[in-house]
């Protein structure tokens, strides 16, 4: 029951975010019937069909081939109206203030034509009446006497005249109207005061706003997205960093462990992701390499051949492997007996002695539906506490036990550094260290990024690495 009240809260949030999309990119910049607004009323529709095909086809069975096709473009999607909807909520901040900009310019604009108008029509007016009233002595023929106002009848000129008289006493009286008729319509402010003199159709000014706010957004969030894919698909980056334990001994000084988290092998990353991360492993000449969950989101059926390319890993000491709560969901014994036959050593809540310090690993507590969780005590409880010990564990949120167990240092993954931001604040509320070292108690955990991606093959201030931790010892 819970899980279906989630599922429907999950779809209406989803809905709600689309149909936000949909007005914004689509109703307030598109006519109605056009063309535009019906491809991008069916896109609406469309793309979230795909991200939920994107997101339930492995779990639901689907042939390989289906969940591969649905992949990029429904996880893409997912990014996508992620950026799309934070740009343009960032653009309701924009938009009255550009709306407020032009009407600004334009009724500096409206002043200015209006002063200009009426100087022209009181300069028309003027001229049209000194001009057309017509001057005594022009009827009067020349060399005739003016004739007298007696009984004689009234010369010939004298009709011709009066409808003269008329018309400009008729022009007199129409003059004062000709402001009024010369106002221009109101048009778009926006518009160039030309274009709307010629009766050209012009966007409207919220017509205009709505779409360079919709453009901007649109451009800042395709590129975003663009970027984040472009991280992910270059592969992970090598850092460096330096753990001193204080019961390392001085001949493990210098030993140096190679720290690969959240591979996710599946329907988009694949065996070049897989040979990509092994070739930059190998480039860092490890005495150890240490895996540390979430190498897939398939089964074995499906990505073992992806994965393959981890049997090239080249470490003087071996490479090593724990579960995280994604290969639960993909068959983990499955998974377990596969990378043991890459080469790879499973810690299942296990331990082994390296020189200098034990190195134990356990299962993710994901395992815990399946009878297969976390067992500190099986993996450290009989361990001299005198000797260091590096733990291997897929969530940062086991660090309380690590330290109850006298660990010294922690290795963990599981949260991508919140992979596409601003998701990191997220993943702050829900585990202890979202990446970095840092310390509790008297145990150090480090957190990985991970060297892959989730849903979405993009990253966003979070950038995949493979971290090379060197241990040191105070001894030393």
């Amino acid at each position: 029951m819970v899980f279906v009240l989630v599922a429907l809260v999950v779809l209406a949030l989803l809905a709600s975010v689309h149909r936000y999309v949909w007005r914004r990119f689509v109703g307030d910049t598109t006519a109605p019937g056009s063309t535009l607004r019906t491809v991008g009323t069916v896109a609406a529709f469309v793309l979230p069909l795909l991200s939920l095909g994107a997101m339930t086809s492995g779990r639901i069975g689907a042939p390989f081939w289906l969940q591969q096709v649905l992949a990029w473009p429904g996880f893409l999607w997912l990014a996508c109206l992620m950026y799309l909807t934070l740009a343009l909520l960032v653009g309701e901040v924009v938009r009255p203030l550009l709306t407020w900009v032009l009407a600004r310019r334009d009724a500096a604009r409206a002043t200015a034509g209006t002063g200009t108008s009426g100087t022209a029509v009181d300069g028309t007016l003027a001229a049209t009446t000194s001009g057309t009233r017509p001057r005594t002595e022009e009827l009067v023929p020349a060399g005739r006497s003016c004739p007298s106002t007696s009984a004689d009848p009234a010369p010939a000129t004298a009709p011709a005249a009066e409808p003269e008289a008329e018309a400009v006493r008729d022009t007199e009286q129409a003059a004062p109207a000709a402001p009024a008729e010369t106002e221009p319509a109101e048009a778009d402010p926006a518009a160039p005061a030309s274009a709307t003199a010629t009766g050209l159709a012009h966007p409207s000014r919220r017509l205009f706003v709505s779409r360079v706010v919709g453009g901007a957004a649109a451009a800042a969030g395709l590129a975003t997205v663009g970027y984040g894919t472009a991280n992910v698909l270059r592969g992970p980056s090598v850092k460096r960093i330096t753990v001193p334990l204080a019961k390392l001994p001085r001949a493990a000084h210098g030993f140096r462990i190679a720290v690969v988290s959240d591979i996710h092998i599946g329907p988009i990353l694949g065996r070049a992701h897989t040979r990509r991360i092994v070739d930059t492993i190998n480039s860092t000449s490890p005495d150890l390499v240490a895996v540390v969950g979430d190498l897939v989101d398939g089964s074995v059926a499906d990505l073992g051949s992806a994965a393959e390319p981890l049997a090239g890993l080249r470490a003087r000491h071996g490479s090593f492997f724990v579960t995280g709560n994604h290969e639960y969901f993909s068959g983990a014994e499955q998974w377990v007996n596969h990378v043991r036959e890459l080469g790879l050593i499973p810690l299942e809540n296990a331990r082994v002695e390296m020189g200098g310090f034990d190195l134990a690993g356990v299962n993710d507590i994901a395992g815990e539906t399946e009878g297969q969780g976390p067992d500190f005590v099986r993996a450290l409880g009989d361990r001299d506490r005198g000797r260091a010990a590096v733990l291997l564990a897929h969530q940062p949120v086991v660090i309380h036990d690590a330290v109850e167990h006298g660990v010294d240092l922690q290795l963990s993954g599981h949260t991508h550094g919140g992979q596409l931001w601003p998701g990191n604040y997220l993943a702050e509320l829900a585990n202890p260290t979202v990446a970095g070292l840092e310390q509790y108690g008297d145990t150090q955990l480090f957190v990985s990024r991970g060297a892959g991606a989730w849903g979405p093959p993009v990253r966003v201030g979070a950038p995949a690495d493979i971290t090379v931790v060197e241990l040191a010892s105070r001894q030393a």
